[in-house]
């Protein structure tokens, strides 16, 4: 919260039942002018209406603001975040919701064809009609009232309400009853659709910790994450997940931090080590003092950012927004000049006949399936990408995928797996790679380097540390140790000269450790950060794609940094630079670039921070890698697979041609029966099948999104 003062409370609602997101936008908007609200945002893909008020008129305020969204859309049910009791009750709720409406719909088909198949008197048709009518499109048409009285005329309400009570009125019952069973039917399968493109990214995100065992006292006390306080101590048992930041004050382990980052590599802590809420305790009980309230934690902002992400709405998303407010008052105004205009100009022209293709206009021009599909379709790319490990902060950051021609990479913990291995091993002519290796592997066991726990890794066997004597780390040269009696040195080449010993030279890339003992010379091994296993797969996909060009930057050597270009086969490598300088260079590389086209950063380290924020597109590698390159990156590769950049854009190419196709397949099938419509040829039942079937094609559409297949 910032800047906010002490005496405001931020408070999230759950808001089921909510599947539109124009009603998303009214709520905020009129929650906004509550008294005492300071904030109010409402969040359309997760359900989440989220306030700040003064603490003073807490209760009094969230009351108004819970009237207010209840008068708007009496439909949904508000549940406080703060009471997870209630979660129980709205999935009951959400499944009772849908049944009613089933029933409601199946009562009115029902009713409808009774009426249009039956042997009935005039009077008992028109009856049976009125009621299925009713049953199926009385929230409706109060909606459309309640809004009107409230100033909001022109919405899919209004146009429905205006048609369907037309028709009433010039005798075209079936088809009014029709058109409102058609529209109340598209709206379920709106619903249906919306909530499982929800779900897709919720079930994504199984990483909220349940639960934190806080000391008190000496005793130990299980309550909700939430409820902990900054500098109390908490306890986590072996399995259990962190579920708040904090830094170790007792105990060591080995921690998974697979959820987070995609790392399957246990990262070790100890004593004065940062933890990270999500992270699960592989070993001990550990004593971790909190540094951060729940709402701030490493997971809170993950979940959050995933939950964010349809608040960024693309450009196309954008502009379909705009044109339907245009739009509508338009179609109102012409559908009026249609009614009135040709039967005063026209002979034989009659008032019936030109209002019945008036209100035909009017089902038929309704919006739905744009304002209802575009943002379903981007929400269902997120959703894609989601499930496939790709969280998207917003859908402009999606659709600005396709539009990539240069991608920048940093080098370590992107492109390769930022940890060391032993990748050759070189004895001298008197001794074999075991002996070689073990000896190293000795040498370095109380070391604890990177490299050195590289070596002993690569050894995988027990160490006797009883026979290790004299242990002596020489800085800037390496290891000096006594086995049994033997004096073993292990370290670089300045070690070697130090001791006067007479080493091979090597011109392999990577970090070199020579192994002596008692002056002999036993060979050398060699330590480099290696590849991933998908890097060439990553920049080959890249540039099958469409990719004109990949750059990398990195601190790291010249001779390193143009091993690994050549291997991977970039365009361009920039070596050797310090962090201001890699913005620098990223700044140059970007003013070679065309005006239109985008260019993306791809990184993990601290460091990468100020180029994330500089791009285009800026790409966070490994999930948590570093919190900064997380907050100012704009996509997040929870795998930490760089293959993955080319799966992300292969779903925003999916998205944005099933978004188009959408928009292409409303306008022209509208524009078709709209001609109908005006010279007499189409019918209200054909006003039916062109909106509210479009409507309901175009969703089913942008749900094939959510199975789009990565090859």
């Amino acid at each position: 919260m910032g800047a906010q003062s002490q005496s405001q409370v931020k408070r999230e609602f759950l808001l089921e039942g909510l599947d539109c997101s124009n009603c998303a936008m009214k709520i905020e908007n009129r929650v906004k002018r509550v008294d005492g609200i300071s904030t109010c945002s409402v969040n359309f893909a997760t359900k989440t209406m989220t306030l700040t008020t003064d603490s003073k008129n807490e209760e009094s305020v969230i009351e108004n603001a819970s009237q207010t969204v209840k008068k708007l859309e009496p439909k949904i049910h508000i549940i406080d975040k703060n009471k997870p009791n209630d979660h129980v009750h709205s999935h009951d709720h959400q499944q009772n919701e849908t049944k009613k409406i089933v029933l409601q719909l199946g009562t009115s088909g029902l009713l409808l064809l009774l009426s249009i198949f039956g042997s009935f008197g005039e009077s008992i048709s028109i009856g049976l009609f009125i009621i299925a009518y009713l049953i199926a499109g009385y929230e409706v048409v109060m909606k459309a009232i309640r809004n009107i009285f409230r100033g909001q005329v022109f919405d899919e309400n209004f146009l429905m309400a205006l048609a369907t009570v037309g028709a009433f009125l010039i005798g075209q019952y079936p088809e009014a009853v029709s058109v409102m069973l058609f529209y109340q039917l598209g709206e379920l399968f709106q619903s249906i659709a919306v909530n499982k493109s929800r779900k897709s990214i919720t079930d994504l995100m199984d990483i909220r910790p349940e639960f934190a065992n806080v000391k008190v006292d000496g005793q130990v006390k299980q309550v909700q994450p939430e409820e902990v306080s900054i500098g109390e101590i908490i306890l986590v048992k072996p399995g259990e997940k962190v579920p708040l930041d904090g830094i170790l004050i007792a105990g060591n382990s080995s921690l998974d931090t697979s959820a987070l980052t995609g790392e399957s590599i246990p990262r070790e802590v100890n004593v004065g080590d940062e933890i990270l809420s999500g992270m699960i305790n592989k070993q001990g009980v550990i004593e971790v003092k909190v540094t951060k309230r729940y709402n701030e934690s490493t997971v809170s902002k993950i979940i959050e950012l995933v939950q964010n992400a349809s608040n960024r709405k693309a450009n196309t998303e954008n502009f379909i927004t705009k044109f339907a407010r245009i739009y509508t008052p338009i179609v109102v105004i012409s559908a009026l000049l249609v009614a009135v205009i040709p039967p005063l100009l026209l002979s034989g022209a009659t008032f019936h006949e030109w209002i019945y293709r008036a209100l035909i206009f009017l089902v038929i021009s309704c919006p739905c399936a744009l304002v209802v599909s575009i943002p379903l379709g981007f929400f269902g790319g997120i959703g894609a990408a989601s499930r496939n490990g790709i969280l998207v902060k917003g859908s402009n950051f999606l659709e600005a995928l396709n539009d990539l021609q240069t991608i920048v990479f940093d080098k370590t913990g992107t492109l390769t797996k930022g940890e060391f291995n032993v990748v050759s091993i070189h004895p001298s002519s008197s001794y074999s790679e075991e002996e070689l290796l073990k000896t190293a592997a000795y040498a370095e066991k109380l070391s604890n380097h990177p490299i050195a726990q590289s070596i002993v890794k690569q050894f995988d066997d027990n160490i006797d540390d009883n026979i290790l004597h004299e242990y002596e780390e020489i800085v800037g040269h390496g290891i000096s140790v006594k086995l049994n009696t033997e004096h073993v040195l292990a370290g670089n080449e300045k070690l070697m000269n130090k001791f006067k010993i007479p080493f091979i030279q090597t011109t392999e890339v990577g970090t070199v450790v020579h192994i002596a003992k008692e002056n002999d010379y036993l060979g050398y091994l060699v330590i480099a950060d290696e590849l991933k296993v998908d890097s060439q797969k990553a920049i080959k996909s890249l540039k099958q794609l469409g990719i004109q060009k990949t750059v990398m930057l990195t601190g790291d050597a010249n001779k390193v940094a143009t091993s690994i270009a050549n291997k991977l086969q970039l365009d361009e490598t920039y070596a050797e630079l310090l962090p201001h300088q890699k913005v620098e260079k990223f700044e140059e590389i970007e003013k070679m670039n065309s005006n239109h086209a985008k260019i993306a950063f791809v990184g993990d380290g601290m460091n990468d921070a100020p180029v994330l924020a500089r791009a285009d597109v800026g790409i966070a590698m490994g999930g948590l890698g570093s919190d900064a390159a997380i907050e100012a990156a704009d996509i997040v590769i929870m795998t930490d697979e760089p293959s993955k950049i080319a799966d992300a854009i292969k779903i925003a190419k999916s998205t944005r041609r099933i978004v188009w196709q959408n928009i292409c397949f409303a306008l022209l099938v509208k524009g078709f029966f709209l001609l109908l419509g005006l010279f007499g040829i189409a019918t209200m039942w054909e006003a039916v099948i062109s909106d509210v079937g479009v409507t309901v094609l175009a969703v089913l559409n942008a749900m094939r999104i959510l199975r789009v297949k990565i090859v």
